[in-house]
Formats: C-alpha cells, sequence, structure tokens
C-alpha cells in the first residue's frame, strides 16, 4: 500500500513538470524582436519659442520714415543676435518711456529730454550715441516758411506755430524757455500752436504753410534737406540753439547686463562692417559711439529754468 502511495506521488510530479514546461515553451514560442544599436531613429526635436529683442524707436521721425530708416538696423542685430528683432513704436515719446519702465522693450532710440526723464524717474541706462558727420551734438533749429520775413525769434509773434511732442527738447522745451526769456508763453505769444508728434511732420508743416514756424532737430532738418532738396527753398532758419547732446540710445534699469553689454558691443562695432556700414547709411550716422549723461546737464538747466516763477 505505501509502494503504490509512493509511486502514484512520483507520477504526479512527474506530470506537474511536464504541463510547466510545455507552458514555458508556449511563451517563448515566438522569436524576440532584435535591437540594432547602429541604427536607432532620433528623437524627435523641441524648438524652443525664440523671444525676439524688442526694440523702441520714438517718433523724432514719422513711422513710414523710421521703418524705411531703422529697418536696415534691425536686420542687422538680428543677424548679430541669431534671434528676431521686433520694432515697436508709439505716437508720444511718453508712451516710449513707458515702454521701457514697465519692461516691454528691451533697447530703444529715444531723444535726449526724454532720456533725462527717464533716467531721473526710473533709472534709464545710457547706452550708446550716433556721431553724424564726426559730431556728437546737435541743435534745435527754427524754422520759418521762406516766404515770411521774419529773422528772428522775436519776429514769430502772432503766428502759428508747431512744437513737435510735449517730452522733445529740440521741438517743445527750447523754444518754450525762448518765449520765457522774452517774458512769454506760447498762449500770449503765438497766435496759434498745435503738435505734429514728429519732426519731419513738422517740417512739412511749415514748408506747405499749415505752420509758419516751428522748432525742429538739426539731424531730422539736415535729412530731410537732403532726401527732398526742394525743403531748402521752401522753408528757412531763422534761429539754432547752442550745441545738445545726441539723442540716445538706452535701456532699462532691468536689462540684464549680460545683454545690455553685448548690444553695447554690437553697435559700438557696426562701423567696422560692410553690413553694419550699411545700416549705418540708412541712420545717416558716422557710427554710435559711448556718451555719458553729463552730456544732458544742460536739458536738465534748461527744465530748471522753466519751472522756475
Amino acid at each position: 500500500m505505501r509502494t503504490r502511495w509512493w509511486k502514484l506521488s512520483i507520477f504526479l510530479l512527474l506530470a506537474l513538470a511536464m504541463v510547466s514546461l510545455g507552458g514555458c515553451a508556449t511563451a517563448y514560442s515566438e522569436p524576440l524582436p532584435t535591437v540594432r544599436l547602429n541604427d536607432l531613429s532620433p528623437l524627435p526635436t523641441v524648438s524652443p519659442q525664440v523671444t525676439p529683442l524688442r526694440v523702441a524707436v520714438a517718433a523724432i521721425v514719422s513711422p513710414q520714415g523710421t521703418v524705411a530708416s531703422y529697418q536696415p538696423l534691425l536686420d542687422y542685430l538680428s543677424r548679430r543676435l541669431n534671434r528676431p528683432v521686433e520694432l515697436v513704436q508709439r505716437r508720444t515719446y511718453a508712451e516710449v518711456n513707458d515702454l521701457i519702465r514697465h519692461n516691454e522693450v528691451d533697447v530703444a532710440f529715444i531723444c535726449t529730454r526724454a532720456y533725462v526723464q527717464g533716467r531721473r524717474e526710473f533709472g534709464l541706462e545710457l547706452l550708446a550715441i550716433p556721431q553724424v558727420q564726426g559730431k556728437t551734438v546737435y541743435h534745435s533749429q527754427i524754422i520759418v516758411r521762406a516766404d515770411l520775413p521774419a529773422q528772428r525769434f522775436e519776429d514769430l509773434r502772432g503766428l502759428v506755430f508747431a512744437f513737435t511732442d510735449p517730452l522733445s527738447n529740440t521741438g517743445y522745451l527750447y523754444p518754450n524757455v525762448l518765449l520765457k526769456r522774452l517774458g512769454e508763453s506760447p498762449d500770449t505769444f503765438f497766435r496759434r500752436t498745435f503738435f505734429t508728434y514728429s519732426h519731419d511732420n513738422a517740417i512739412y508743416a511749415v514748408a506747405e504753410g499749415v505752420a509758419d514756424a516751428a522748432g525742429v532737430d538739426s539731424l531730422v532738418l539736415d535729412y530731410a534737406m537732403a532726401r527732398d532738396p526742394s525743403l531748402r527753398d521752401r522753408v528757412r532758419i531763422i534761429h539754432t540753439s547752442p550745441p545738445f547732446g545726441m539723442p540716445p540710445v538706452v535701456v532699462g534699469p532691468d536689462v540684464r547686463p549680460q545683454t545690455k553689454a553685448l548690444l553695447e558691443e554690437i553697435l559700438l562695432e557696426m562701423a567696422d562692417t560692410p553690413q553694419g556700414q550699411q545700416a549705418l547709411e540708412a541712420l545717416g550716422v558716422d557710427r554710435f559711439v559711448l556718451g555719458r549723461d553729463e552730456d544732458y546737464d544742460m536739458i536738465r538747466a534748461m527744465e530748471a529754468e522753466l519751472d522756475e516763477q
């Protein structure tokens, strides 16, 4: 009895072993795939969104003129930085300063008084200034229609005067300082005033008889006359201011130091490359050079003079 039970146990163990082996054989009956390490497909690449460099240009000239003049510079910056560059324009100088203040642009080309105000109010930083015909200064010039008899600023009493922008040095601050030195204000001296919001618009307002006179940026006037020689017969300069520091290129106080240093290097080296020279020529600029904050002290002095009672 014991022997029979032992034989039965051996038989059951052998049967279970055969069933297990058969199951394993069935599970691995299909060939395994072959992995070839030298024939792998590359992982898909993810292209990160490149943040464009945002460049603001104050409306020293009209928007159409700004695009035509600055596009070669924007293209040059894009090639040097290997990133897209966007032009941002606003109607007034104050709006451009607000863009810088709120970090909505990275770099800006602005007027001198806008720099002085931005420096005072939120720490605007000077990056570079243009050199034009070997000079790093410019002037406010009072122009009149060529057929007017006026020879001096004092002769403009009772006429229509075009200002450029409330934050402009050459197109607003300096003419108002001249008025104050005469004991006058725009309302008491001129028959009517209005704003053109760009210097080329002010020049053509005078040339076409919309205004009798205007205060304009000497650089813009020279550039406009070079492009349109007929202006020499249509407007006349009756007064030129002392020299002022050039309208600067600036960055906001929160721009990374590395970005500021790179932009400064690119601007200062533009005149050393053929592509850079082409961009400078479109702007009517020899080169960019380093500027100094003290070059704008005369504007601060005129602001103080105008504020005096």
